[in-house]
């Protein structure tokens, strides 16, 4: 039986080691593969895509590099299990041969789980800490106001609340808020509210940060690398009107906001500048959302023969 467990052991161990340089052939496979590629190929694995911000590019290649790291694990896990279930079925009353106290086999289970960990511990720490990263100079500094429920942009001159504002645009009820950004430069933000917690959020970004009211200025720092026209929201439950708090990001190249800016500096609209840059008519305003509604048209909502309030409705309700 002695000399079995002994003969055993070594096939066991070559076996291992087997199916570790298996797996690691598949990785080297898969890392010559673009990390994209491979995302588009699964539905990037449940994110939402690439980005469009530098930023975010190391966000989804963390993500989809994780997910590869995990399904190889989970595999060479699953092929263990089932190969345990096949090569040691029950075949009769005798005992297979016992690992316990095999000192290289606990070796292999405890300290692999723990590399894997440091490994992504590490990758994720170089990420966040790059997202998070500020830079001593910015190319621009926009600072974002929010309020219920809307927006207000103001494009600066420097580094905080010392800064001056140069141009400003704001939502209304009527106006969705444009924020027209360039391509290729480091960009700024810097958050501040007027009432409540609100949250700054492009999806597309792959970021958001809450804005806070009072002293607290949060700030982060995105460097855009294609252009388009993407939605806004808040990203915080801040009131009644909390799903419709919307705005419209724009990113041009940085000649076309070079003149955007300075159409606003020379007291031009929003939708005036827009137009200086190429965006005429209905292009002027924000294509990927809508203003909110306000209640101020003749019904309510989902009450067809209401009527608005200040318009009488108690007056009619007396009678």
């Amino acid at each position: 039986m002695s000399a079995k467990g002994s003969a055993a052991r070594p096939r066991a161990a070559v076996r291992v080691t087997g199916l570790g340089l298996g797996g690691s052939l598949l990785l080297l496979v898969l890392s010559g593969c673009s990390v994209e590629g491979v995302g588009k190929a699964f539905g990037h694995f449940g994110w939402p895509g690439k980005g469009i911000t530098l930023q975010a590019h190391k966000m989804y290649d963390l993500w989809i590099a994780s997910t590869i790291a995990a399904l190889i694990v989970g595999v060479f896990v699953w092929g263990l299990i089932f190969w345990c279930i096949i090569r040691y079925r029950k075949r009769g009353d005798e005992l297979p041969v016992q690992t316990r106290f095999n000192m290289p086999m606990e070796v292999l289970y405890t300290v692999t789980p723990v590399l894997i960990v440091a490994v992504l511990f590490y990758y994720t720490a170089i990420v966040q800490t790059d997202v998070d990263k500020l830079s001593k100079n910015p190319d621009q500094v926009v600072e974002v106001v929010a309020f219920k429920w809307n927006w207000q942009f103001n494009y600066r001159d420097g580094i905080g609340e010392e800064a001056n504002t140069v141009a400003s645009t704001v939502g209304s009820s009527d106006v969705i808020p444009i924020l027209v950004l360039p391509t290729g430069q480091k960009i700024r933000f810097e958050e501040t509210s007027k009432d409540v917690i609100h949250s700054f959020w492009v999806p597309e970004i792959l970021f958001k940060r809450d804005v806070f009211p009072g002293n607290v200025r949060n700030t982060f720092e995105i460097t855009l690398d294609k252009e388009g026209r993407y939605v806004g929201r808040c990203a915080e439950l801040c009131g009644t009107y909390h799903a419709f708090m919307n705005f419209e990001l724009v990113s041009v190249s940085p000649d076309r906001f070079n003149t955007f800016l300075e159409a606003k500096k020379d007291g031009a609209t929003t939708q005036e500048a827009m137009a200086a840059i190429g965006y005429a008519g209905d292009a002027a305003y924000a294509t990927t959302t809508e203003p909110f509604n306000t209640r101020r048209q003749k019904n309510s909502w989902n009450q067809r023969d209401a009527v608005s309030a200040g318009t009488g409705a108690a007056v009619t309700a007396g009678k």
